[in-house]
């Protein structure tokens, strides 16, 4: 590549991102010179936009700080590791300082990339921030590559939190009645399409944007990258892990529900099929709670999918659903709070969450629940709190609801009932 392609690249690349509107991430990066940061998530979750945000927003950076190189630009067709040196000594020879920070998107285009990406590290002379996720190499092999070598950060679609700033709302302690219901309206819509960055603001594209977003994992994130044949069976996969979100999936169905149809396919297939869309980040698997490490590996789990969007633009709406939407968030947006979660099951009782705090003691219970205005519900989910609570030993008893707000005292435990909105802007 020509120097002067090279440079043209370099400032015209730092003024498109001058000129774009980039909203505000929650995730703090902890820069430091002593590791690689790496950015790694689903596809379309925002992760190039999180290293604007960071540009733009959170450490403001000049054009001569930094350096930020895009694989899957045209203009970078075909360079290799010497033309980033190539870059980076350029960069000094224009602004006469070397860069600070360097930023390498979609890194898995570099051939022999780890090795090049180490040998920038070893400088120690700058902040190295990396991510990317193809066909070729996925976000979470990025990380796995630069094991011990980097520190990384999980990026999900928008939380609410930022879905209402991307929305125009600010985040405060205290709202008016006005903006609460203007929150809670947005709360619906949330619950409907998710927070896929594409469309926060283009919900009209939303079933075409899901659709095309489906294939995409099938056939680049499975079919392409491991040879896989039978795409029937990848599909009826995919159907089957949407329409048992926020229950328990049990892989061994799913196989005998083939084998019914006369179609052979063995059970350690479908567990290496389950295991490339969980490695795509498409799916989540949430494990039953034991104080038995072997006895959690081997139960069933629940699935949870990377976006609600997904899910409801696969199957038709139902109140049911409802409820269960609201888990499938209440699971994103601990996993965003880096929370080691599990669910509870004992007999006729089940508690969503088990969330384990410091110690590996057990931090709090919750439950989520649409409505607890009907007597039947409102019972069933306080005696399996209170039976967890019990059998756990923890006093800390949530239960997220739709709307209604409150505090009760069952059996001398003290339960706590939270609206949706607000635990997530809690």
């Amino acid at each position: 590549m020509r120097k002067e392609d090279l440079l043209k690249y370099m400032i015209d690349k730092k003024e498109s991102i001058k000129n774009l509107h980039v909203f505000s991430r929650d995730t703090n990066f902890e820069l430091t010179k002593s590791f690689i940061i790496s950015i790694v998530g689903p596809r379309r979750s925002g992760k190039t936009y999180s290293l604007y945000d960071l540009i733009k927003n959170k450490l403001k950076l000049a054009d001569e700080d930094f350096l930020f190189m895009d694989f899957e630009d045209a203009e970078l067709t075909g360079i290799n590791f010497k033309e980033i040196l190539e870059a980076v000594n350029l960069h000094e020879e224009y602004y006469g300082k070397m860069p600070t920070y360097v930023f390498l998107d979609e890194v898995q285009n570099i051939e022999n990339w780890s090795k090049s990406v180490r040998s920038l590290f070893e400088t120690k002379r700058f902040f190295l921030l990396v991510s990317g996720s193809s066909s070729k190499l996925l976000s979470k092999e990025i990380a796995t590559s630069l094991r011990g070598r980097a520190l990384t950060y999980n990026m999900l679609p928008l939380s609410f939190k930022e879905f209402l700033r991307a929305k125009g709302i600010e985040i405060k302690k205290l709202y008016s009645t006005s903006e609460e219901n203007q929150i809670k309206n947005y709360m619906r819509e949330y619950l409907k399409y998710g927070g896929f960055p594409d469309i926060v603001n283009e919900e009209k594209l939303a079933t075409k944007f899901f659709n095309e977003y489906i294939d995409l994992v099938i056939f680049r994130d499975v079919v392409e990258r491991h040879k896989v044949k039978n795409v029937f069976v990848i599909k009826f996969l995919i159907k089957n892990l949407i329409s048992s979100f926020s229950k328990e999936f049990s892989v061994h169905k799913v196989f005998l529900t083939l084998k019914s149809q006369g179609i052979k396919v063995s059970k350690k297939t479908l567990y290496e099929y389950v295991t490339y869309l969980e490695d795509a980040y498409f799916s989540f698997f949430l494990k039953k709670f034991s104080y038995s490490s072997r006895k959690r590996d081997l139960s069933i789990p629940k699935v949870y999918i990377n976006d609600v969007g997904i899910i409801n633009s696969s199957i038709p709406s139902s109140s049911e659903n409802v409820g269960r939407i609201m888990e499938n968030i209440v699971f994103l947006e601990l996993k965003v709070r880096e929370k080691e979660t599990y669910y509870w099951k004992e007999s006729q009782h089940e508690v969503d969450f088990v969330v384990i705090g410091k110690g590996n003691k057990i931090e709090q219970l919750i439950q989520v629940c649409y409505d607890i205005s009907d007597i039947d519900t409102k019972k069933r989910e306080i005696n399996a709190l209170a039976k967890a609570s019990s059998e756990l030993k923890c006093k800390d008893l949530l239960i997220i609801t739709y709307s209604q707000e409150g505090e009760e005292k069952v059996k001398g435990k003290k339960i706590r009932f939270i609206p949706l909105w607000k635990w997530l802007l809690s």
